[in-house]
Formats: structure tokens, sequence, C-alpha cells
């Protein structure tokens, strides 16, 4: 997995000081590399399988009378074995990802948008009008949060297209092109609702990448 290269963040950044001349909306873009790295993952799917399989294959055998029975040592060498195994195996990203609940990996990647948006200062701003636009590529997550003085004009509903088309273009790989659509989208919409009347800049306009 790649994340953006300084000339593509440096696009976001552009796109994000364009659409800021007209509204009010201090806009932040954060792209995680991944929300968690859920060590117990592989660690919990391992122990599953050495409890498991090893005492599953032995009853089984026993019954087919391939072995005259299997010893508790045997069985447990065997399970310490098979979870040292597949423990390292299920760290593997492609086979991690599949091991992780789409819940868990939606709540961590939420979580961290949270978390983020206080960090970042957004419930900070003047008058409440901070948005910040997430992903989290491991996840395949997007969302988009906003502050007291965004969501009395607009609709949280006003953001579900957009994070909608723009999941999918991360998980199609085209996170830079989500980012551009999604940004001139939101600005199209905070124009109209929340036009500009002074000029300021109160926070960045940059992609935050957390590596």
């Amino acid at each position: 997995m790649t994340l953006l290269n300084e000339r593509e963040r440096q696009q976001v950044g552009e796109a994000i000081t364009r659409i800021e001349r007209d509204t009010d909306a201090e806009i932040v873009t954060v792209l995680a590399r991944q929300a968690d790295d859920y060590t117990y993952i592989p660690l919990l799917w391992a122990g599953l399988a050495a409890l498991l399989v090893p005492g599953a294959v032995a009853v089984v055998a026993s019954w087919l009378g391939l072995i005259a029975g299997f010893g508790a040592w045997s069985l447990l060498l065997v399970q310490w074995v098979l979870f040292s195994l597949l423990a390292v195996a299920f760290r593997w990203p492609p086979l991690l990802t599949r091991l992780i609940p789409r819940r868990v990996r939606f709540w961590r990647a939420a979580n961290l948008a949270r978390r983020q948006f206080l960090e970042q200062n957004l419930h900070r701003t003047e008058a409440g009008t901070g948005m910040l636009i997430f992903v989290s590529e491991a996840e395949r997550y997007v969302e988009i949060l906003v502050d007291h003085g965004i969501s009395q004009r607009l609709d949280d509903g006003e953001w579900g297209q957009i994070v909608e088309r723009f999941t999918a273009q991360v998980q199609g790989g085209r996170t830079l092109a989500g980012f551009l659509d999604c940004i001139e989208a939101c600005g199209e919409r905070l124009k109209v609702h929340l036009p500009a009347t002074h000029e300021r800049n109160e926070l960045p306009n940059r992609l935050i990448v957390l590596e």
C-alpha cells in the first residue's frame, strides 16, 4: 500500500485553498495508512485454531483407527507449533485484513477519525466551521465530520453520497481522485450554505498523512 506522494499531497492542499476562498468552512484532510495494528487479531485466530484443530484431527483419526491414541504431551506440542506458525502467518497484511471483522475495522477507523477531529483543532474554529475529510486506506474507510457551525446549516445526509463515491474510489486505488472530487463536491455545497464572509485561514491547507 502506497500513500500519496508529495506532489499528490500538494494537489490536495491546493484544492482546499481553492475551495476555502468561497466559504467560511475550515477544511482539513487526513489520510491514515491504517487505523490500528490489530496485534491481537492474529493471536486470537491462532489461539482458536490451535485449540480446535489438533484435538479435532486426533478424534477423527482415532475414530478411523489411524492412530491408537493421541497423548496429552503430543497434543500440547502440536498446539504450540500450530499456534506459533499461524500467529506469524496471520500477520501477513492481505490475510490479516480478511481476518478482521468489518465492524471492528470500521469501529477503529471511526475512533481515529474522531481523535483527529480534536487533535487538528477542528472544534476550535471561530464559528464552529471545521470540516474533517478522513480516509483510512487499510480499512477502506471514509468519513466526513463537521462542527456545529456547518451541521446547523447542512444536514449530515448531505455528505452520504459524497462519502459513498469516495469510498468506492479508495477501494479502486484512486485515493487522490477521491480526495479531489470530495473536496470539490463539499465546496459546492459549502459555498451555497456557508459562503465566505471574510478572509481567514485558521487551519493548515494540507493533507495530513498518518504513516
